[in-house]
């Protein structure tokens, strides 16, 4: 909820407020002081404060500067207001930072409005500032290998210029990644970075997220909806997925492309934009048009710069560095310790063929932390079996010459995996296994399983 600080020397007014506010649904708190308030600040995080220009221990504008000076984290919106106001007065609050400045005595529906714009505009700036620290984060690439050294480059050249990008990756290899990071690099990059993932939006509703609509065309909805286009103006749109869209789509991201310009629906007026678009897809799209599927002159228009992201199979050398990336970002988020991984467990993960790419390797990190919360050192037996499993299956498939064999083999490391698990405790191997100790024992034999193996 949003919580409210009134700054007032004057009990009365003080009190009024507090009753007006909380029945409007706000948090309140008020003081009469100068020093008090700070204190207040300084301890509570507030969205709002209503600070009157005249106190009986300090001046309400020097609050203002000390408010600013405090250098918080999430520092309120400041509305001042004053019995004796004056343009000269109003200037220097706004100077020093307020957000408005109302004259007493309170107008009821002045007060509220600015409230509730000032609580909007601090919460903009909030969602601001956490967006770009996300987009710092994620515009990054991480590797060394080739391939990676080779995308650098090509972005470095590419970035600062407004032609437009088509991104071809499988699904998982970052294909996002890049484009914030071409984002990051560009002209633009201190503008919007707008995110639409065609394959993710029903048809009856992707040409208002692009598009955007006017006059309320949606029932129940509200009077007017920003599109993705609109919102990218000056900036960068992410169109992923793109293969995925439908040709009636596609038709008029082309006339947008074109004129630079769009009709939000149910809109009699055009919305004239500045946007570069990146678009990316898992498919082939000459392949799409051949078949019917993509029109042949927006993938002209997309595919002005290509941008090829190589599988995660294809730069194996990255993995440390990713799993580091990972473990760092998922040790903060769980508020885990630094967290270390042995190259036994590293080698196992490169032998795995990776077919879900960087996304799947993110989410067995993530899974790994999740399923051992007291480890503080990965070791390979807290990988899944399958990873662990990888390269031995993949290099004696081959070998067996039955279904029995290659059965009887899978089941020889899954029991030493579980041993070893274990520290070689039959009894609690067993209870993991879901098999009886005798029952354990009599596999073990049958395998060639021996206690000095386990």
């Amino acid at each position: 909820m949003t919580h409210i600080l009134v700054v007032d020397d004057e009990a009365e007014i003080r009190e009024s407020l507090e009753t007006i506010l909380r029945e409007e649904g706000y948090v309140v708190t008020s003081s009469g002081t100068a020093k008090e308030s700070l204190e207040l600040i300084r301890d509570v995080e507030y969205d709002v404060v209503l600070l009157d220009i005249w106190l009986p221990d300090g001046d309400g504008l020097e609050v203002l500067a000390r408010i600013r000076e405090l250098a918080l984290a999430a520092p309120p919106e400041v509305v001042i207001i004053s019995g004796h106001g004056t343009i000269e007065s109003a200037v220097r609050a706004t100077k020093l930072g307020a957000y408005d400045f109302l004259e007493k005595p309170l107008s009821l529906d002045r007060t509220l409005l600015v409230l509730k714009n000032a609580t909007e505009a601090r919460r903009l700036r909030r969602d601001n500032s956490e967006f770009q620290q996300q987009l710092a984060q994620k515009a990054y690439l991480t590797g060394e290998s080739i391939p990676m050294k080779a995308l650098r480059q090509q972005i470095r050249l590419m970035a600062p210029t407004n032609g437009r990008v088509l991104i071809y990756g499988e699904s998982g290899s970052g294909k996002e990644r890049i484009a914030r990071t071409m984002h990051a690099e560009s002209l633009r990059a201190d503008r919007p970075f707008i995110e639409l993932n065609c394959a993710a939006i029903p048809e009856d509703f992707i040409e208002s997220e692009l598009f955007g609509y006017r006059h309320g065309v949606t029932p129940g909805g509200p009077p007017e909806k920003r599109g993705t286009f609109e919102r990218a103006d000056g900036g960068t749109l992410f169109l992923d997925e793109v293969g995925d869209m439908s040709l009636k789509t596609q038709a008029k991201v082309l006339r947008t492309l074109d004129e630079q310009r769009f009709y939000p629906v149910g809109a009699s007026q055009p919305v004239h934009v500045d946007v570069r678009v990146i678009a990316a897809t898992n498919k082939d799209l000459e392949d799409e048009i051949v078949k019917g599927n993509f029109r042949e002159d927006l993938f002209y228009r997309l595919n002005v710069i290509p941008f090829y992201v190589p599988p995660l199979r294809d730069r194996m050398e990255d993995i440390p560095s990713l799993v580091q990336e990972f473990l760092s970002e998922f040790g903060r988020e769980y508020g885990r310790p630094r967290i270390e991984i042995s190259p036994d467990a590293i080698a196992a993960l490169k032998q795995y063929a990776w077919p879900g790419n960087v996304r799947e390797l993110r989410n067995v990190v993530e899974r790994v932390l999740i399923l051992n919360p007291k480890a503080i050192r990965i070791e390979r037996k807290h990988l899944p079996a399958l990873l662990s499993r990888e390269g031995t299956a993949k290099s004696r498939v081959e070998d067996f010459g039955t279904l029995l064999q290659a059965r009887e083999a899978y089941e020889r490391d899954y029991i030493l995996k579980k041993l070893e698990e274990c520290h070689g405790n039959i009894s609690r191997a067993a209870e993991a296994l879901g098999l009886e100790r005798s029952h354990l024992y009599r596999k073990m034999k049958a395998l060639g399983v021996t206690m000095k193996e386990a």
